[in-house]
């Protein structure tokens, strides 16, 4: 195994390990959500905070672990396209001294199963490109972490059936909430008739 193949396993591997430590969070994140739930249910919201912030916690672990997976990923994809293009050009060295016997005798059958394999080479290593490109593809940015909390606060007061209640808002900084427009108002509303139908 070469060096460069070497670099390839190892990156390979780290990209592994960090998909796999993402879904640890991920689980992670789905524990404390639920702990969050309870003590919802249980009337303790000051409890409930804590445990929303370290769902959030575990959410933004997770997508800092996912992002820094990807990054691996497409620096491998460039390593992988290296040891590609490495034997391709090997092989098209094989190609040309094969081209060189077919044009000295010029045997055309002979040309045209060359300039065959030439072509096939060339549509292996096109789908190889087009697989690495699509893995370099970028991850979506997060929120500031108080309006995460807030909102998962919320989601789970939904799915708990509980009101949040008047002191949960003294307990996060005063914000002005400007009503939606006539509008965004009108919107909505047609949102709401069409998820109806």
């Amino acid at each position: 195994m070469s060096g460069l193949e070497k670099a390839l396993f190892n990156l390979k591997f780290t990209t592994k390990q960090l998909n796999r430590q993402a879904a640890k969070a991920g689980k992670d994140e789905t524990a404390e959500k639920s702990k969050l739930e309870k003590a919802m249910k249980a009337g303790h919201n000051d409890i409930a905070r804590i445990y929303a912030q370290n769902a959030i916690r575990k959410q933004n672990e997770k997508l800092n672990l996912l992002r820094l997976a990807s990054r691996i990923d497409a620096v491998s994809s460039r390593v992988q396209t290296a040891v590609t293009m490495r034997q391709v050009t090997g092989s098209m060295a094989n190609v040309v001294r094969g081209m060189d016997s077919a044009m000295k005798s010029m045997d055309l059958e002979k040309i045209s199963a060359v300039m065959d394999k030439f072509e096939t080479q060339f549509e292996d290593l096109d789908v190889a490109t087009g697989y690495y490109e699509n893995a370099t593809s970028s991850a979506t940015a997060v929120g500031t972490p108080q309006e995460d909390v807030d909102r998962l606060m919320n989601q789970a007061a939904d799915k708990a059936g509980v009101e949040l209640h008047q002191d949960l808002e003294a307990a996060t900084p005063a914000k002005t909430k400007v009503g939606p427009t006539e509008q965004e108002e009108e919107g909505l509303n047609e949102r709401l008739r069409a998820l109806r139908n």
